[in-house]
């Protein structure tokens, strides 16, 4: 894997993080989705649209990822968005993490230890 494969993949599991934490953020501002109608409302909220655009260009990254990289490297690789889901959880939103979750990141990143060997 190429140094700038490795630091696009690195960006690619940054922005889908950080898409992920728009919509966290988003739908804690707009309240509970109760509905359709409510859904619809809350795709419109500009925390939500904001991270929409950051996933268009993390699905670009991905792609241009895949024409380079095989799918049996690169897709376990973006498996370290969820490590990395879990320090913004506990960074951002001050959510507790318990120990099996933690035990779940540990085998997840000795998964992708087993995948990059």
């Amino acid at each position: 894997m190429s140094v700038f494969n490795f630091a696009l993949l690195l960006v690619n599991i940054l922005l889908l993080v950080s898409g992920q934490t728009l919509w966290k953020i988003g739908i804690a501002k707009h309240g509970a989705v109760n509905g359709l109608g409510n859904l619809l409302l809350a795709m419109f909220s500009p925390w939500i649209i904001a991270g929409i655009c950051l996933y268009v260009v993390a699905t670009v990254i991905s792609v241009y990822l895949l024409s380079k990289m095989p799918l049996s490297l690169v897709y376990p690789l973006q498996a370290l968005t969820y490590v990395v889901a879990v320090i913004v959880a506990i960074v951002v939103f001050h959510e507790h993490v318990s120990l099996m979750r933690w035990l779940g990141v540990v085998i997840i990143l000795v998964g992708v230890g087993f995948v990059v060997k």
